[in-house]
């Protein structure tokens, strides 16, 4: 049976199946649904029994659970073959983002609905859709007796806060995790008709500034001129960290920027881009970036600051004429391979103690960060990855690095010591985080077969 009949014959059955792992609010940011979780986790682990795992079992963390799943191989089948059977690691997250505001929802965003060929619903894509494709095509391939790689399957259930549990996990099950590469579907593609590879991710540098003037909200008719104004110094300084040819001016930030190869840049140059229809969709009149680089490469292989939020002083209706005594911001960085997160934060603090002005105090509070991530495209599994993408698609996969960033990627290598794959099947349109997610079926059918013929062209090699 070909994966496609396996599809078509078994299609109500995965439908339900991925329907009820939707129904589930596992949505790790809100303590309410901390039950759900562990319901999620204990779903997913009948999942993977039910489609051919020899073993799984549902982990605790100091967070929430993780799921593990193992199938292997026969020794007999190695012993066969007389060569090394290769391992893939499957990663995905079963937590979701908040449903609000609930009201622009078209359906109920815990039961599955289709409309014009999508399934609506929080996780449809993001990620309990993708997982439900890696699942299937690995079931398919199990059924069928065709599996030819061991694989291991690792879940987690904090992907929307950060993984904050991920790491020590990693580091205390380094023997039970060991792969040759690692897969993820939790990315996106160009589109419907452009199938691409996530080839490079952002990593990311995050603060919280706050500057402290005098000892409380001043009268600015009595002191507007002879006292330093917070917010005014905050934007002072916000204002020197990017200059006329959008170059960040922290000292050092560019060490350890690697060039773009002039064969990616050719590669972008490939990818279906308007600059007008790119400047329409999100009503500005002209962009601005890094002199010397495109659009699509300012937002995916260049770094960026940007200040996140801002605020200080009376915001209320009306006027109230003071000089306000603290002011505040939240910013960020996106930064390239190799850059690293930890000595960009430290560089971007000592920089702004370097033009605070006089008269203010001021703190700058590491929160977050990750390092970014590329992925060749000559290595055995990139190429296998290609394959699946071109026979499901009909046409060969475009090689994108993304603008945002996944700090448990590069978390994978350090610890695990492998490559990751991204092999993801989302599209813009899909409105991952936002009101009325979605999958698209026709995609999330051709992303089993893009799996199946993964597996298929890697345990070959």
């Amino acid at each position: 049976m070909t994966i496609q009949e396996y599809i078509a014959a078994h299609r109500e059955r995965f439908m339900e199946e991925w329907a009820s792992l939707i129904r589930i609010p596992s949505v790790s940011c809100q303590a309410e649904h901390k039950a759900d979780m562990l319901r999620c986790a204990e779903r997913w682990k009948e999942l993977l029994l039910a489609a051919g795992c020899q073993k799984a079992e549902v982990l605790p963390s100091k967070g929430n659970p993780f799921v593990y799943g193992e199938y292997k191989i026969s020794n007999l089948k190695s012993q066969i073959s007389n060569t090394k059977t290769p391992t893939v690691l499957v990663y995905a997250h079963y937590d979701v983002m908040p449903v609000e505001p609930l009201e622009q929802w078209k359906s109920d965003p815990w039961e599955p609905a289709i409309r014009d060929g999508r399934l609506y619903a929080r996780g449809a894509d993001d990620d309990k859709g993708q997982a439900m494709i890696q699942a299937k095509a690995f079931e398919y391939l199990v059924h069928e007796g065709l599996m030819n790689c061991n694989v291991k399957f690792i879940f987690e259930g904090e992907e929307e806060i950060g993984s904050p549990s991920l790491e020590a996990f990693l580091e205390d099950h380094k023997e039970l995790l060991k792969a040759d590469i690692i897969l993820v579907s939790d990315t996106s593609m160009i589109g419907k008709d452009t199938p691409s590879i996530t080839t490079g991710l952002r990593g990311l540098a995050y603060w919280q500034i706050e500057v402290d003037g005098p000892n409380r909200d001043l009268h600015s008719g009595h002191f507007g001129g002879a006292v330093k104004n917070p917010i005014n110094a905050l934007c002072e300084m916000l204002s020197q960290v990017v200059d006329a040819n959008g170059r960040i001016t922290i000292p050092g930030f560019y060490d350890d920027v690697l060039p773009i190869p002039q064969a990616e840049r050719e590669m972008i140059a490939q990818i279906p881009f308007s600059q007008e229809a790119y400047n329409q969709a999100i009503d500005v009149d002209e962009v601005f970036g890094e002199v010397g680089y495109s659009t699509l490469e300012r937002n995916s292989c260049r770094p960026s600051f940007d200040v996140c939020g801002i605020w200080g002083g009376y915001t209320g209706e009306g006027s109230k004429t003071v000089l306000p005594s603290k002011a505040f911001a939240k910013v960020s960085c996106r930064l390239v391979a190799n850059q690293d997160h930890e000595k960009i934060s430290q560089a971007f603090i000592n920089y702004l103690h370097t033009i605070k002005p006089k008269g203010v105090r001021l703190t700058v509070t590491p929160m977050h960060g990750g390092q970014g991530y590329v992925c060749p495209i000559d290595i055995p599994a990139y190429k296998a990855a290609e394959h699946g993408f071109e026979v499901a698609f009909g046409k060969r996969p475009l090689a994108a690095r993304r603008g945002g960033s996944i700090p448990i990627i590069a978390a994978f290598e350090a610890i695990l010591g492998c490559k990751t794959i991204l092999m993801g099947f989302g599209l813009e349109q899909n409105a991952i985080h936002s009101p009325n997610e979605s999958m698209d079926l026709e995609v999330w059918e051709k992303g089993i077969v893009a799996v199946t013929e993964f597996y298929r062209e890697f345990g070959d090699l």
